[in-house]
C-alpha cells in the first residue's frame, strides 16, 4: 500500500528552450531539441557546437550573473506558481540548493578576465552560499537553508532531502532548487573528450537513448525551482519515496553488475510503498551512453519484467542538464501531469518495445525516477499523479 507522499505544488524553470515552465512545457511537448549551434567553442574558439544553453532574460537587479538571476528567478516562478494554486507558506520554510560545479562562468570570469581581483562585493557573489542568502532575505524564510551535490543526481537528492526534512518535522515547506549552468568551453571540451558529450550533430541524431546507434548525450543547462510541501494545495505530482546508493566502483563509470542501482530501486519501491507491479512509467536517466542504457535496460527486465513500463528519456530534447538534470525531468513529468501528456521525444531508430514514441496520453498511477550520476551516486525517487 502506498504511504502518504508529499507535495510539489510549485514549479519554475529556465532551460535551452528560455525563462519559465510554460517555456520548457511547450518544448518538450513538441519533440524538438532545445540545442541549437553556439559558436566560440573547440581548440581554436571558432567551432559551432549544439548545446542547450540558458539564454540571457533574468533579472540584471538580482545579480550580473545568469547562474544567480536564474537561481533566484525560477524560486521566484514556483513560490509565484504554489502560491496561485492555493498554497500558504508555513512558519518555517526551507531552501535547498542543489548544485554541482556552481558559477563556473563567473568563476572564469574572475580568473581569465579579472585576474583574480574584485571588489569585495562583486567577490561574494561568487560564494555558493550567496544566491541562498539573498533568497531567503527576499522572502523572509527562516527555515534550514543548504546546499546539495551528488553529479546527476542531485536533483532527485534534492526532493528526496527535502520530503525528509518535511517528514522529520524539520521544516513546514521546502523550496527546492537545481541549478547547473556550465556549459564554458573548457567544460564542454571535457565531456567530449570523454567520450559522453556529443556536440557535433542535432540531439536527437545524437543522443538515442533505449535505440540503436546512440552516441551519448546532447548537453544543457537548467535552473529548476520546485516548492515542496504537506499541504493541501492543488498538487502537480507526489513524492511517495525514494533512495539513495553509491556504486563504490569507479570515478565516471557504472558498476556493469548494477548490483547498487538494482539496490537502490529497490529500497525505493520498498521506502514509498509501492509494488513493482504498480510503476507506470519508468522517467529514465535516459542520457544516451553504452553503459547507462545497459544499466536502465537490466532494471527494465530484472525489476519490471511483470509490470513493463512505458519509458522515456528527455535528454534528447532538453540536452543532459547535469547538476539539473533529474530536477528537469521531474519538472517534464510534472507539467506532463497538469496536460495530461508524457512527452517523450520520438524515435529515431530501432528502439526498446517499452520505449514510447513522441507525446503520449498521459495515464494515472505511479513514476519512477533513477538517476545515475557520475562518480557512483544512485538515486530513484517515487512520484504518483495526483488522486
Amino acid at each position: 500500500m502506498a504511504k502518504n507522499g508529499v507535495n510539489i505544488v510549485g514549479v519554475g524553470a529556465a532551460t535551452g528552450y528560455g525563462w519559465g515552465a510554460d517555456a520548457l512545457w511547450r518544448g518538450v511537448s513538441s519533440g524538438k531539441p532545445a540545442a541549437v549551434l553556439h559558436g566560440g567553442y573547440g581548440a581554436d574558439g571558432d567551432d559551432q557546437v549544439w548545446l542547450a544553453k540558458v539564454p540571457a532574460g533574468g533579472d540584471p537587479a538580482d545579480s550580473p550573473s545568469l547562474f544567480s538571476q536564474a537561481m533566484r528567478g525560477v524560486a521566484r516562478e514556483a513560490i509565484g506558481d504554489a502560491e496561485s494554486r492555493g498554497w500558504t507558506p508555513g512558519r518555517r520554510v526551507g531552501l535547498l540548493h542543489a548544485v554541482v560545479l556552481g558559477d563556473v562562468a563567473d568563476w572564469r570570469q574572475f580568473y581569465l578576465g579579472d585576474d583574480g581581483q574584485r571588489r569585495i562585493r562583486d567577490y561574494m557573489r561568487l560564494l555558493p552560499s550567496t544566491p541562498i542568502s539573498t533568497l531567503m532575505q527576499e522572502f523572509g524564510f527562516h527555515g534550514p537553508a543548504m546546499n546539495v551535490s551528488a553529479t546527476c543526481s542531485s536533483g532527485n537528492v534534492g526532493l528526496l532531502t527535502a520530503k525528509m526534512w518535511l517528514d522529520a518535522g524539520i521544516a513546514d515547506d521546502v523550496v527546492c532548487v537545481a541549478t547547473d549552468m556550465s556549459l564554458t568551453p573548457e567544460n564542454v571540451d571535457h565531456f567530449v573528450r570523454l567520450g559522453a558529450g556529443v556536440v557535433d550533430a542535432e540531439p536527437l541524431d545524437a543522443c538515442r537513448p533505449f535505440q540503436e546507434g546512440s552516441r551519448g548525450f546532447a548537453m544543457g543547462e537548467a535552473s529548476v525551482g520546485f516548492v515542496v510541501s504537506k499541504s493541501p494545495a492543488q498538487s502537480y505530482l507526489s513524492i511517495l519515496g525514494g533512495a539513495m546508493s553509491h556504486d563504490g566502483f569507479h570515478v565516471a563509470s557504472v558498476d556493469p553488475g548494477h548490483r547498487e542501482i538494482m539496490r537502490c530501486v529497490d529500497d525505493a519501491l520498498a521506502d514509498a510503498g509501492v509494488d513493482a507491479r504498480d510503476v507506470r512509467y519508468l522517467n529514465a536517466h535516459g542520457p544516451g551512453t553504452a553503459q547507462c542504457d545497459a544499466a536502465e535496460r537490466a532494471i527494465l527486465s530484472e525489476m519490471f519484467a511483470e509490470a513493463r513500463p512505458d519509458v522515456y528519456s528527455i535528454k534528447p530534447l532538453t540536452g543532459h542538464c547535469q547538476g539539473a538534470a533529474a530536477a528537469v525531468e521531474i519538472a517534464a513529468t510534472a507539467l506532463g501531469s497538469e496536460h495530461g501528456i508524457v512527452p517523450a521525444p520520438p524515435h529515431v531508430a530501432t528502439a526498446h518495445p517499452q520505449l514510447l514514441d513522441g507525446a503520449t496520453p498521459m495515464a494515472e498511477g505511479i513514476t519512477i525516477k533513477p538517476s545515475l550520476g557520475m562518480g557512483g551516486h544512485n538515486s530513484v525517487v517515487v512520484l504518483s499523479t495526483p488522486n
